[in-house]
């Protein structure tokens, strides 16, 4: 087995409790309506925190069908989320899972750093593919920037 981890940093001019509730904790009902050409809808088996389960169900048509992640803690103090994606389209032969770490920070100008570090457990010597990876960045930053634009157009909701 191979371990391969990558961490991304973004910024944002939003205070990182409005972020953390909009594009995490209340995810499974937002994103679906800011992006139904890239995700029909998420469904959450448990109440949202550590040991919940939950699938994400792509369009008709598309790469992929569905995945499941586990989530593995949510603390809204800390705005960090854990979490382990453990079957779907997205886990292919030679990936055990992948495992992922969130975590919001207040900015010096009263906005939020966000730091994504994405832990890839392969089977055997497979290598991972760098547009591959390159590819799931793009999408999960397409994601964060439709909740950023959603919340600054909305200055009250999530507040």
């Amino acid at each position: 087995m191979a371990v391969t981890t990558f961490t991304e940093e973004n910024t944002s001019p939003l205070p990182p409790k409005r972020i953390f509730k909009a594009s995490i904790v209340d995810s499974h009902n937002l994103i679906p309506k800011l992006m139904p050409q890239a995700i029909k809808s998420i469904e959450v088996q448990g109440d949202g925190g550590a040991g919940s389960i939950k699938t994400i169900n792509f369009p008709d048509g598309g790469n992929f069908k569905s995945i499941k992640y586990r989530v593995d803690e949510l603390n809204e103090e800390t705005y960090t989320y854990k979490y382990t994606l453990v079957e779907g389209d997205g886990l292919v032969d030679n990936l055990e899972k992948i495992t992922y770490d969130v975590k919001f920070e207040q900015s010096a100008d009263g906005g939020s750093i966000s730091k994504v570090t994405s832990t890839y457990f392969t089977v055997g010597d497979f290598k991972l593919k760098e547009e591959e990876i390159k590819a799931g960045k793009e999408k999960v930053l397409a994601m964060f920037k439709s909740v950023e634009s959603y919340l600054l157009q909305n200055p009250e909701a999530y507040a």
